[in-house]
């Protein structure tokens, strides 16, 4: 499983197309073959799974059982706009424009790696949702993480 990290802003040319920074490049596993899905996030951003992660992802939800009616929701919602992608000669990938509308995308874009994916915001959405607010951050890390230590004893 990838583990990757970093935050990267990127500039879109006219085409919609993405150079993939080359600190994250590096962390794409062999396995990838430089192949991408990139689909809608939860939020208002998209997400770019390399695709041997998107496989696994893709084979957890193919195991919801379909005759459920939420189950089908779910798997309508996360597959909406699923494209596949690969790297160019010159490390881009290309941005559908579908998805670009969805999440605001225009000409700057922050990719935010972290576990096995890397989330791709328009570069003024991310800003606001990371807005320094060190007073509810440690409020969420309390929330979140409080209880970890205590569960492993």
């Amino acid at each position: 499983m990838s583990n990757f990290i970093g935050e990267f802003i990127c500039k879109i040319d006219a085409k919609g197309r993405v150079v993939l920074p080359s600190g994250l490049k590096k962390q794409v596993s062999p396995e990838a073959k430089e192949k991408f899905v990139v689909n809608r996030g939860f939020e208002k951003h998209l997400v770019l799974y390399p695709m041997n992660e998107w496989n696994t992802i893709s084979a957890e939800v193919n195991k919801l059982n379909l005759y459920v009616k939420k189950n089908r929701d779910f798997v309508r919602k996360f597959m909406n706009g699923a494209s596949e992608m690969e790297l160019d000669n010159v490390g881009r990938f290309l941005l559908p424009k579908r998805l670009t509308e969805y999440a605001g995308i225009e000409n700057e874009v922050v990719l935010f790696a972290y576990a096995n994916r890397v989330e791709i915001w328009a570069k003024s959405e991310y800003e606001k949702l990371m807005k320094d607010d060190t007073e509810d951050f440690a409020s969420l890390a309390e929330e979140v993480m409080g209880n970890s230590k205590k569960e492993e004893e």
